[in-house]
């Protein structure tokens, strides 16, 4: 049971570009000093993330690229082509780190990316192409060096680790002050706040110029926000009310790993979907369905979890949920895909390139996964350099440099073709959904609005696979390819190798 609420249909319609700031697009190689965090800069663009822990045995995300906002601006018009209506930013706070996943100032864009100035620019340039920014709210913790714990003291306000006198020390829950204070998964580098804080309240959500409100009036068009199980259930509804009161066509974005109707964290069920909190959410069921079917699954089993998702959400969620292959935090798509294995060590996975026969495999499958995800409901998402065919097993090994100049120029053209049939076709972006074959490897769905009709058949089985299907028009086309199917006595028969697949366009 839920509320009826008004939620913005255009995330759902639009394809989602996903981008790890710092390793998109650089201009030019900048100067660390006198940046937050003891920085280091790659000059070869091409160099591996450093994945090697130091000597205490943690990854410290302190190396850069230098990928920046200027840089992101200078490729819209390339992500235009591919059919792009709503870039996804991973944070741009400044931070010590390279994912900024541990802010130090939310009230500053990380000078390494640019200034406030170029994220207005951005998001100026991006609206004329009819393309919309949401950013990642990371509001369940900070960074231990940031302006509000300042534990290093780079910077000049009193922080909570310097003095309970800091004016954001009951932010955080300190058991005794200063050695030992809550964090994230016990993550020292993440100090987590306490969200109940009025003070904290006012400053991210209430106040007349907080942090959800200010990137709003700046040019953004939604938050997606980080950790939602982390987040108290109020606290979510708080920032719904903030983002329509600031920005009517707002979208609230919620990670979770779940089906989020029904999930419970730390022993309380939450509300994500009820009318109040996020407008839509993450849909890893999908990723995970997807994989298990492509990995020699029952495709039935992908459309049972489907259709219970179908089934346990809103429409509105169900059809305005951000669908991935894969984000910044999984292995890269064409990597699970392509490999025979895993291996057992990091050094190993590091190196990790497929081999010739590896690389056709993972191409025909992500053929497929493509296929499905820009055919079905919800918001098709792009992991940056999934669609140019980048590789690269955990993090940070999925967080490499966007390859321009080396792309995989097939992958390229095939994915710029499905972003335009999703923006020419209604069906594609409204219509509803009818599973009309899944059994093995043999998936079919159809997508219909009007007299629009949209029929995406698969095979990820090891077997040719052949289809009848209902055709009610005389003309029948695949709309990837161009190939055109007869139809006889109301009929197009199929005959689809494995790895395959088209989309019947009426």
């Amino acid at each position: 049971v839920y509320e009826e609420s008004s939620t913005p249909t255009w995330f759902g319609c639009g394809v989602v570009y996903q981008i790890f700031p710092d390793r998109f697009c650089r201009l030019e190689l900048p100067d660390p000093a006198g940046m937050v965090g003891s920085r280091t800069i790659h000059e070869n663009w091409s160099d591996l993330p450093d994945w090697r822990p130091d000597a205490q045995g943690e990854v410290r995300n302190c190396d850069f690229f230098g990928g920046s906002l200027q840089g992101i601006l200078s490729k819209l018009d390339d992500l235009s082509d591919f059919g792009v209506t709503v870039l996804y930013l991973n944070p741009v706070f400044e931070s010590a780190s390279n994912h900024r996943y541990n802010t130090a100032d939310y009230r500053a864009i990380d000078p390494m990316l640019g200034t406030e100035e170029d994220f207005r620019r951005l998001c100026q340039e991006a609206k004329r192409r009819g393309i919309r920014v949401i950013l990642d709210g990371v509001f369940n913790h900070t960074g231990s060096q940031s302006r509000y714990f300042n534990d290093d003291g780079f910077y000049s306000d009193t922080g909570a680790a310097q003095s309970p006198d800091s004016p954001y020390y009951h932010w955080y829950s300190f058991h005794p002050w200063p050695t030992d204070y809550d964090a994230w998964w016990g993550i020292r580098t993440l100090p987590a706040v306490q969200e109940d804080a009025p003070d904290y309240r006012d400053f991210i959500i209430r106040g007349q110029d907080s942090v959800v409100r200010h990137w709003l009036r700046l040019g953004a068009d939604g938050w997606r926000l980080d950790v939602a199980d982390e987040l108290p259930d109020d606290f979510i509804a708080a920032i719904r009310t903030a983002i329509e009161q600031e920005k009517a066509d707002a979208y609230l974005l919620g990670e979770v790993w779940e089906d989020g109707s029904n999930k419970i964290a730390y022993s309380r069920r939450r509300r994500y979907l009820l009318g109040r909190e996020t407008h839509g959410l993450m849909n890893y069921p999908f990723r995970t369905a997807l994989l298990a079917w492509l990995g020699g699954g029952d495709a039935a089993a992908f459309r049972d979890t489907m259709e219970t998702i179908r089934e346990n959400y809103p429409p509105a969620a169900f059809y305005g949920a951000m669908n991935f292959l894969g984000t910044h935090d999984t292995a890269r798509i064409l990597t699970l895909l392509g490999a025979a294995q895993t291996p057992e060590d990091k050094p190993a996975r590091a190196a990790y390139r497929l081999s010739p026969d590896e690389l056709t495999r993972g191409r025909r499958k992500l053929r497929l996964a493509g296929m499905l995800l820009y055919t079905f409901p919800g918001s098709p998402t792009l992991y940056y350099g999934d669609e140019a065919g980048m590789q690269g097993f955990e993090d940070p090994l999925n967080r490499g440099t966007y390859p321009w100049g080396q792309e995989d120029e097939a992958l390229l053209a095939f994915f710029r073709q499905l972003g335009q049939l999703r923006s020419q076709r209604p069906s594609l972006r409204r219509g509803d959904i009818r599973y009309l074959y899944a059994q093995g490897g043999g998936l079919v769905i159809e997508r219909r609005c009007g007299d629009e009709r949209t029929v995406t058949a698969m095979n990820a089985g090891t077997q040719v696979l052949t289809l009848a299907l209902d055709w009610d028009s005389p003309l029948c086309r695949d709309g990837v390819t161009g190939q055109q199917f007869l139809v006889q006595k109301g009929q197009v028969q199929l005959t689809l190798p494995p790895l395959d697949g088209v989309i019947l366009l009426s």
